[in-house]
């Protein structure tokens, strides 16, 4: 074990995040096989969705990925701070981004529209031109160019490339239910997409990507990779899919959160459990202290979350407070034995994150990446999962 890319446990690893980097390559290369010859782009916003930036930005052009991604400029800049020198691209700016020196650092900017007078200014800045990806809007309608402004944003683009300002090396979208591969607005966003390619085609761009697909049409709809797709969620080994788990995708999760029980004791029927004292013990029980609460990213909405401890899955009692909560252990021959003892959360042998997600009303996605910075991470070769063949 390693915690050489990021915050360093203490000796008693009383909680931590452990991620098998071993997992991540693994989901990489997968996702490689699936989307042949569109090239991979390790999308890593979020801190990569709560598993470290560094460590997986690493493991993901160890296992091939041809492309990083990032929502924000500032993101972005944090690899190349690091001496990583990979194709990089950053979407989603506000008037303040700090578009001069992502120009200077080789970190390609999308475009929905209004974006593309600051960065020919600040390419004029940087003295060098741009590389940006127009973004059209096909039918998920937050950023993204609408197709009835999708010319006149091309003809502003022709003519900043035309001063040597910028140059327009890709077009690209997102899709709004691709996780639900039965409906068809995927079809017509794809053929939005595709007009909007020929278009820019037209209008004398010489495009080297073009991109729409997110995991779960990497997955699904094979006519959505393009020459590059974008690999998020499934990189970190989860399903985007209600119907499909990660097992059955051929995906390991790669985040396993513990903490070691802070405290056991007897309590009895009728016992109160926790802020408002929505749950009372039936008879009398032990209770166990689970030292993470949602301060540490485990969510309050959760209510019967799961906890694997002693080889039993256990659930969650009562609220779920700031720094801690409240597992009943029932009836336990040596309870005290307990305190010290390892509560997996989620991953390895223990609960999903799926399973979380289902007892806070929300998606594995947010599970993991809420998981906050109080939370030391903990780098892994595949300890608790297969290791590379």
């Amino acid at each position: 074990m390693s915690a050489e890319h990021g915050f360093a446990p203490g000796p008693d690893f009383e909680r931590r995040a452990e991620i098998d980097l071993s997992a991540i390559r693994d989901n990489v290369k997968r996702v490689i096989e699936l989307a042949a010859p569109a090239t991979v782009m390790a999308v890593l916003k979020a801190d990569a969705y709560g598993h470290g930036v560094l460590p997986v930005a690493a493991a993901a052009l160890k296992a091939g990925a041809g492309w990083l991604g990032f929502a924000h400029i500032s993101e972005a800049l944090v690899v190349r701070d690091a001496g990583i020198t990979a194709p990089t691209l950053a979407w989603l700016h506000t008037t303040d981004a700090p578009f001069a020196e992502a120009i200077a650092r080789n970190i390609d900017l999308g475009v929905s529209g209004w974006e593309l007078d600051y960065i020919a200014a600040a390419a004029k800045q940087a003295e060098r031109p741009a590389r940006v990806h127009l973004k059209i809007d096909t039918g998920l309608g937050r950023n993204g160019c609408p197709p009835a402004q999708w010319e006149r944003l091309l003809g502003a683009a022709a003519a900043y490339q035309e001063e040597g300002l910028l140059r327009v090396v890709g077009v690209f979208t997102h899709l709004a239910v691709a996780d639900e591969p039965d409906r068809g607005e995927t079809d017509q966003q794809l053929d939005v997409f595709r007009d909007a390619v020929s278009l820019a085609e037209d209008a004398g761009f010489d495009l080297e990507v073009r991109h729409a697909a997110n995991t779960p049409a990497i997955l699904s709809r094979p006519d959505a990779h393009f020459d590059l797709v974008r690999l998020g969620l499934g990189m970190y080994g989860l399903s985007p899919f209600a119907d499909q788990s990660s097992q059955e995708l051929g995906l390991r999760p790669a985040m396993r959160l513990v903490a070691r029980v802070a405290n056991v004791k007897k309590v009895p029927a009728g016992q109160g459990v926790s802020y408002g004292l929505t749950y009372r013990t039936d008879e009398e029980t032990w209770l166990a202290l689970i030292p993470m609460g949602y301060g540490d990213g485990v969510p309050r909405s959760a209510v019967e979350g799961p906890v694997l401890i002693d080889g039993r899955k256990l659930l969650s009692r009562g609220r779920i407070a700031m720094d801690q909560f409240v597992v009943d252990l029932g009836q336990v021959s040596d309870p005290t034995s307990l305190v010290g003892t390892e509560a997996v959360l989620f991953g390895g042998d223990g609960p999903s994150a799926d399973e979380w997600a289902a007892a806070a009303h929300t998606i594995n996605y947010e599970i993991v990446t809420r998981i906050s910075p109080r939370v030391p991470r903990l780098y892994v070769e595949g300890s608790w999962g297969p290791k590379d063949a």
